[in-house]
């Protein structure tokens, strides 16, 4: 017969009752409103969760029981959802609980004190078990002192799921909407980016507010010119132009709770501001998003994965300048620590042998450029690669006249083509490379459709059939996709050149160049290459398109074009 332990009750004795022992508790009140009763409540709708009904159903509970409590403290998290822990009053009652402060936890109801089923079930199976909290809800007519079965009742998990489970629906109901708003172009956040307000008609659609669009303008120019991040935002401080958080205080315009109370710009915000593509009239949204309706860390969102709808609302930036302002930001334009300025070569040099960035380094009264890897890293994995910076400027200066030169060049010979009562526009070089890549996909094709039978007769083994089949099939992608671009490349010259072809007009507006600037550098240039002996190769925009221009001259001329 197993042995029954002693519990301190007289075994054996039906007639024997415990004592009853009096108890006072330390009582908390905790109440939670979600966002979504928040906004019901706003709204002028009848919510039974309000903070008032939640107070009026608490406290008439601690009255009607007041012989069982010696304290009551209340607990309020308005508009929290209970999906997580992470709540002001929450934590707070829990840091009185470890403290001693309290130690029985009243709620209305189940959902109130979590909504998450892990949380629920780990806060009143576990932690209040081992530090003796008492546990009541009132709805569900839990009580982990006087009916400690009911917290073990089938019931509480079931609740505490489908609690669970409605935020799950919720947040899937809200993120259909979301999605469905981005990508008919609604604007769905909370406050309208810098430079834009919500139209009082419609708050899904942008407008422009021109006192903070010319600021937007100006960042994007003072960039371009060369200015630094930090620079901008210096510039910006000290001549009293509020940051975004600011000039919306100045407004009466909503700003986060996050924000301070003097902010002021940043080389961040200044990021921000140069990395928005809201700017260019195209709307842009889900760049963030929280990980789940229960982890509420926000994380970023790959590119391909944004939504994009263009042409929704007024631009201020041109896309142009826009593309130009990524083009740099990927540039290597560090400046010192007291530098505002970028120099004027900065984040376009490299090295001819080792393609590492060429610096800039400054030696008395004299500038001169030197590949970093020589510099910084080891003598012996390259050489110097040096070029004073006044042979340098000139030289770039020269090429980029040239450049313009051969554009004007250009432009005048397609005119004259265009103006000819007849025009070729056949070009043997890409019929030879399409015919070419044909065969070759045709020969790819045949070699595939064979692997199957070769397999089933023995020749090769499964494995060997698999992995033949897979190399086919990538040799097959890549196939397509540059006879895709041939064939688009051919229909392109077909159609002809226009003598005011975007890769002309950029070079020709510069026929009078005699400065080398930054911003010219920018639109013109891709990188420059410097050689051990001190010359260099300057790599300019365009060239694909520029190369397109020649090959379309020399159809339908007798004299071949300058190669660019």
């Amino acid at each position: 017969m197993p042995r029954i332990k002693n519990r301190g009750y007289q075994l054996f004795n039906p007639s024997y009752t415990a004592p009853v022992i009096a108890r006072r508790w330390r009582m908390a009140a905790y109440i939670r409103l979600s966002k979504e009763d928040l906004q019901k409540i706003k709204k002028g709708l009848d919510c039974s969760n309000s903070v008032a009904n939640q107070q009026g159903m608490l406290y008439n509970f601690y009255e009607n029981h007041i012989e069982e409590f010696e304290s009551y403290t209340e607990y309020v998290d308005d508009g929290h959802t209970g999906t997580d822990t992470d709540r002001e009053y929450f934590q707070k009652m829990m840091a009185d609980i470890m403290n001693g402060k309290v130690n029985c936890v009243v709620v209305k109801d189940l959902s109130r004190l979590a909504r998450n089923y892990s949380d629920a079930g780990s806060l009143i199976d576990n932690l209040f078990v081992q530090l003796g909290v008492r546990f009541i809800s009132l709805a569900e007519n839990v009580d982990s002192y006087l009916d400690p079965d009911s917290v073990s009742d089938i019931k509480v998990p079931i609740t505490n799921v489908m609690n669970d489970n409605y935020c799950f629906q919720t947040s899937k109901k809200i993120r259909q909407v979301f999605d469905y708003k981005r990508r008919n172009g609604q604007y769905i956040g909370s406050f309208a980016p810098f430079g834009y307000v919500k139209d009082p008609d419609d708050k899904h659609q942008l407008v422009i507010d021109p006192d903070a669009a010319e600021v937007v303008k100006l960042v994007y120019s003072m960039f371009l010119q060369g200015s630094s991040k930090r620079a901008v935002s210096l510039y910006l401080n000290e001549h009293g132009i509020p940051s975004p958080a600011a000039y919306r205080r100045i407004k009466g315009l909503p700003v986060s709770s996050a924000v301070g109370d003097n902010p002021m710009w940043s080389a961040r915000m200044i990021h921000e501001v140069l990395t928005n593509e809201i700017y260019t009239g195209d709307m842009v949204q889900g760049r963030h998003r929280v990980k789940s309706y229960k982890v509420h860390q926000i994380e970023t969102v790959p590119e391909e994965e944004w939504v994009r709808v263009p042409n929704t609302h007024e631009a201020i930036i041109a896309r142009e300048m826009f593309d130009k302002v990524q083009g740099l930001m990927k540039r290597d334009t560090r400046t010192s620590p007291q530098g505002r300025q970028v120099h004027l070569f900065s984040g376009f040099l490299r090295c001819a042998a080792c393609g590492k960035a060429v610096t800039r380094s400054v030696s008395g009264r004299h500038v001169y450029y030197a590949c970093s890897t020589y510099k910084s890293r080891s003598r012996t994995a390259c050489t110097m690669h040096s070029i004073k910076h006044n042979r340098l400027e000139a030289a770039v200066l020269f090429a980029i006249q040239q450049q313009v030169h051969l554009a004007v060049s250009y432009a005048e010979t397609v005119t004259r083509i265009n103006t000819a009562p007849v025009k070729k526009c056949q070009s043997k070089r890409l019929d030879d490379l399409i015919a070419a890549k044909e065969r070759e996909l045709a020969k790819v094709t045949r070699y595939k459709q064979g692997l199957y039978q070769d397999w089933k007769d023995g020749e090769i083994t499964r494995e060997d059939y698999h992995n033949m089949k897979a190399d086919y099939e990538r040799q097959t992608t890549t196939l397509t996709a540059v006879l895709k671009n041939l064939t688009e490349e051919r229909a392109e010259l077909a159609s002809g050149v226009d003598n005011e072809h975007p890769a002309l007009v950029a070079f020709i507006r510069y026929q009078n160049i005699d400065e080398l600037t930054r911003d010219i550098l920018v639109e013109l240039v891709d990188y420059i290459k410097v050689y051990e002996n001190g010359n260099i190769s300057v790599r300019f925009k365009f060239a694909d398109e520029l190369r397109k221009i020649v090959e379309y001259i020399e159809l339908n001329n007798e004299a071949p074009a300058l190669v660019v």
